[in-house]
């Protein structure tokens, strides 16, 4: 039977600050209350998605098999054109200010070439005696020059400006929808969805996304109008030396389109990869007790030993492709810049072009092999860059919970009566958990859940909180459907124990608040108190404002459980939900716990999942589980009197095996 979560406890109904302990005085703003999702205990999982997808679902159905390559490269690129759509007014003064910047830039080798002329002219003539050189004509040719640099080097410091300002604006708002889609998705997501792999997402593939924007796209503008740019030019200066160098461009193309197929699939492995590494690390720092204790260091070594692996190989090869390409791209540029030399030398010695054009030509050369080396690179980026987005494009296109409805129920006052009419539930279509339960839930009663592992108790309390929809049948809250309820609203209307004890890095009070917000000091001090927890608490270094760290390891078990019973005491709902609340203290601290919870429970109505049978005889109603049904109900005594199921789960635990 899968355990709930206890990342699915009910949010607090205000996020405004309240008054309560701190972490450095007497008050305490709960705006900075945020829980650690590390701390979120992984859930045991019994369904497997429908369909498997690339970056997530079970770890190991991903340990094996081939890689699979960018899916749709050209679809994922349309869809991040797209998304920058609200930003295409900046980013188009971007690639006119990238555009102007590189115009200003390709002109001056052109005139400078002027000055090389002038001062070759002056030369000769002076070496004739037939003129002198004309320094002063040089000397506002290179101020020309000079002001021509500086406006391009001041444009492209305007554009590089913008462009950041953009990508910090488009990576915030892709974290933003990547959380909210979180807070959307259904928990059938996350029970075969291993945390590591979501969290890549929010930080490697949006950073990715963010460092291509920040960095490549104004480069891949820049160098297309530099190439373009400076064939203008080649052409303006010798058509014949310009056939010459752009020999070269088809050889680089060829080189560039055969490194690029060669990279693609590396790229795309090692993001994958890079996301199984994360998960599968704070899958094992995050249980690393269990771990330990069952000795299962050798195989999370190996697990991990494989993944990374994996991503050595992948990143080594993606990284040497990437290096490999602005060598190669260079190696072919000094050719066609050897045979641009020669050609020129021998146009000039025949008077056809001018020494000041065979220097800027010379110069458009270097120009041109550039940009082209830079789009090259470039290219290489834009994989790892658009199979970064995919995968966060991907994820934002999950399927979501099913909406609220329009027109939410709002009750004035919560009477706690519960309906279950036939309901069936599965995780898996062919196999089914709950099987027609029903059951009628009078306000005010303590109704417990009992039966063997697996007979679809906890899953009774997903479906009461909407963690999961029912595949058919109803469950009525006071007469009205729980699908008539917002989530949230619903959610309120219970206060939740759980075996698996859910607490973040924050103050004791902090924690004890999480269900209440509103609450000051006297009342978290009452409900500890009330929970049994208050003699401890004194004891710790700065009483209500002792630090848990991330793990909550500074703390026992058992203290934790008092802690999140603290809690649901503050949290004053109408309907209470226990699922083994007691399951980690001592015999003592559990009857008197009993005792405070006898207190809780009184008015309102009760849901107790418990495996020690003896904790419940005084429940008003016992509903005896087995395979998602309900075989067997009514009180403690009148099941003991039946002799059925319900007492033989009884005296099993009350059996005494006596050995000579």
């Amino acid at each position: 039977m899968t355990k709930a979560n206890s990342k699915n406890t009910p949010k607090p109904k205000s996020t405004q600050q309240s008054q309560g302990f701190g972490r450095h005085g007497h008050k305490m703003s709960h705006d900075g209350a945020r829980p650690n999702p590390k701390n979120t205990p992984k859930p045991i999982s019994t369904q497997v998605p429908k369909k498997q997808r690339r970056g997530f679902g079970p770890r190991h159905m991903m340990s094996g098999g081939p890689t699979e390559k960018a899916t749709d490269f050209k679809g994922t690129l349309r869809k991040l054109v797209a998304y920058l759509k609200p930003y295409q007014a900046k980013i188009s003064t971007v690639f006119l200010l990238a555009i102007g910047s590189t115009v200003f830039s390709i002109v001056g080798p052109k005139i400078l070439g002027n000055a090389t002329t002038e001062l070759f002219n002056g030369v000769m003539a002076k070496i004739t005696g037939t003129g002198d050189v004309p320094f002063e004509k040089i000397g506002n040719i290179l101020l020309n020059v000079l002001g021509l640099y500086v406006f391009s080097a001041l444009l492209s410091y305007l554009q590089g400006w913008l462009m950041t300002k953009v990508a910090v604006q488009v990576t915030y708002q892709l974290r933003k929808e990547v959380m909210e889609k979180i807070n959307r998705m259904p928990f059938r997501f996350f029970d075969g969805t291993p945390h590591g792999e979501t969290l890549s997402i929010l930080t490697n593939d949006v950073d990715t996304i963010n460092q291509t924007l920040n960095q490549s796209l104004t480069q891949i503008i820049t160098s297309l109008v530099t190439v373009l740019g400076v064939l203008a030019m080649m052409l303006s200066i010798s058509w014949q030396m310009t056939i010459i160098a752009l020999l070269i461009v088809p050889i680089s193309m060829m080189v560039v389109m055969l490194i690029i197929k060669q990279s693609q699939k590396f790229f795309r492995q090692r993001q994958d990869y890079l996301g199984h590494v994360n998960g599968q690390v704070e899958e094992s720092f995050g249980g690393h007790v269990i771990v330990k204790a069952f000795n299962g260091e050798n195989k999370s070594i190996a697990q991990f030993d494989e993944y990374n692996n994996t991503l050595y190989g992948s990143a080594w090869k993606s990284i040497f492709f990437s290096h490999i390409m602005m060598p190669t791209m260079r190696f072919i540029g000094n050719l066609g810049y050897v045979a641009v030399v020669i050609l020129g030398g021998w146009l000039a010695a025949r008077d056809l072009i001018t020494v000041g054009d065979i220097q800027a030509f010379i110069q458009y050369v270097r120009s041109f092999t550039r940009p082209i080396t830079q789009l090259a690179s470039v290219s290489n980026v834009l994989q790892g860059t658009v199979a970064a987005a995919e995968r966060v494009f991907e994820f934002l296109s999950e399927e979501e919970e099913p909406a609220e409805t329009e027109s939410p129920v709002q009750l004035d006052k919560v009477r706690g009566q519960v309906d279950f009419e036939d309901v069936h539930f599965s995780y898996e279509a062919d196999k089914p958990v709950i099987k027609g339960f029903s059951a009628q839930v009078e306000p005010g009663q303590k109704i417990a859940l009992v039966g063997p592992t697996g007979a679809g108790k906890t899953t009774m309390v997903k479906l009461l909180m909407r963690f999961y929809d029912v595949d058919s049948g109803t469950i009525r809250v006071d007469g009205h459907n729980v699908k008539d309820f917002t989530r949230t609203d619903l959610r309120h209307l219970f206060g939740m124990v759980l075996q698996d004890t859910w607490l973040f890095n924050g103050t004791i009070a902090e924690n004890i608040c999480y269900g209440n917000t509103d609450a000051g000091n006297e009342d978290v001090i009452t409900a500890a108190k009330t929970a049994h927890v208050d003699h401890f608490v004194r004891t710790l270094p700065g009483g209500y404002d002792f630090m848990l760290n991330e793990e909550v390891t500074n703390i026992s078990q058992g203290q934790k459980q008092l802690l999140t019973i603290a809690r649901a005491f503050l949290a004053d709902a109408p309907m209470l939900i226990l699922d083994e609340a007691t399951s980690s203290v001592d015999t003592h601290t559990e009857i008197l716990i009993q005792e405070a919870m006898g207190k809780l429970m009184q008015g309102r109505t009760s849901f107790v999942i418990a495996h020690r049978l003896s904790t419940i005889r005084s429940a008003d109603m016992i509903l005896v589980m087995r395979d998602g049904n309900i075989v067997e109900q009514g009180s403690h005594d009148d099941l003991m009197g039946q002799d059925g199921f319900y007492a033989e789960l009884y005296n099993s635990q009350f059996e005494k095996v006596v050995s000579d």
